[in-house]
């Protein structure tokens, strides 16, 4: 048209800035519950669990933000992968130092209502030769399948809290055991404690650990049993082992941590190996069996291992006593 103006439409320039804010928040949000302890109530302490994965997701943000060329965002997804990295990282990195002392060998496994496989387990036991087996979810029954197995002959000595339920547990062992009464409140599972007569020095106390899963209202017993777990001892090295429904990143195991212990998979750059669920369709996500030792026993090893016919895996520690 004579004497007409063109106008240019102005080009819509992508929302990276706006992107990244959206997909930074969660991120940000979630580090800050992790490092600052923030987690409550029953979702938020499962979600917890997933921190691993948050941390490895993080990162697609932080190329958003970065993409952004917005300083704000792109410091906020900084923060934020870093913060989730540091506390995530160190557990596949491993920071034991060999340590001098006598052997521990402490297998642990939750039996899944007594259903493990029996014969599998006792192979775990001649493969590994552990001196203790912290059992849990021990039934009658499983008791029973254990011992002819072979359990009776290779681990003589026990103290069991056996139950028809998920709510039995128990310690056996190649040496003797002496069973420690009201080392624990009542908290919900049983959590058998005793000393094990480990040659060449003093005993050392060993507790079999399983609190409630922290699912709707059970989250508060869950709370209270990891409270009620004994701090470590300057008069005897103590041992906790079990399924502790809890992994690293969630504060209330960090509080037993801080009483004395140190894990022994994040000792040796196995604290991302996940545990549960296994033989499921979905494979093992999220690592809530431990072994946690006294900060003055060394840490030399550490292996997990798949047994049919329960939704745990067996961690296998090899520690060394002062």
């Amino acid at each position: 048209m004579v004497g007409g103006t063109i106008v240019t439409p102005a080009r819509r320039r992508f929302p990276f800035k706006a992107l990244a804010w959206v997909a930074v928040s969660p991120f940000a949000v979630w580090a800050a519950a992790r490092v600052g302890g923030l987690e409550s109530g029953s979702l938020t302490t499962q979600l917890m669990t997933a921190t691993p994965y948050a941390a490895a997701g993080s990162l697609v943000p932080l190329l958003l933000a970065l993409a952004s060329r917005n300083r704000a965002v792109a410091a906020v997804a900084v923060i934020t992968t870093a913060a989730l990295g540091f506390s995530v990282l160190p557990r596949a990195l491993g920071t034991a130092d060999a340590t001098a002392g006598r052997p521990l060998r402490v297998l642990t496994l939750n039996m899944f209502f007594g259903e493990a496989d029996a014969a599998s387990v006792i192979e775990l036991v001649r493969r590994f030769d552990p001196d203790v087996l912290s059992t849990q979810e021990l039934t009658h029954d499983g008791v029973e399948r254990l011992d002819s197995a072979g359990l009776k002959d290779l681990m003589p000595y026990r103290v069991l809290e056996d139950e028809d339920g998920p709510g039995g547990s128990g310690l056996y062992a190649k040496f003797p055991l002496t069973q420690l009464p009201g080392l624990i409140p009542p908290t919900g599972n049983n959590t058998p404690a005793a000393t094990l007569a480990l040659p060449g020095g003093k005993p050392v106390q060993v507790v079999a650990v399983h609190p409630y899963p922290p699912l709707g209202p059970q989250v508060q017993d869950w709370h209270a049993a990891l409270r009620a777990l004994p701090a470590a001892s300057g008069e005897a090295v103590r041992v906790l082992a079990g399924d502790f429904n809890a992994s690293l990143d969630h504060a209330a195991m960090r509080e037993v941590l801080g009483r004395g212990y140190k894990d022994a998979a994040d000792e040796v750059g196995q604290g991302l190996v996940p545990t549960w669920p296994a033989n499921k369709r979905i494979p093992p996500i999220i690592t809530i069996d431990h072994v946690l030792a006294d900060s003055r026993v060394g840490v030399r090893e550490v292996s997990v291992h798949t047994v049919p016919g329960t939704d745990h895996r067996a961690v296998f520690a090899v520690l060394t006593v002062p």
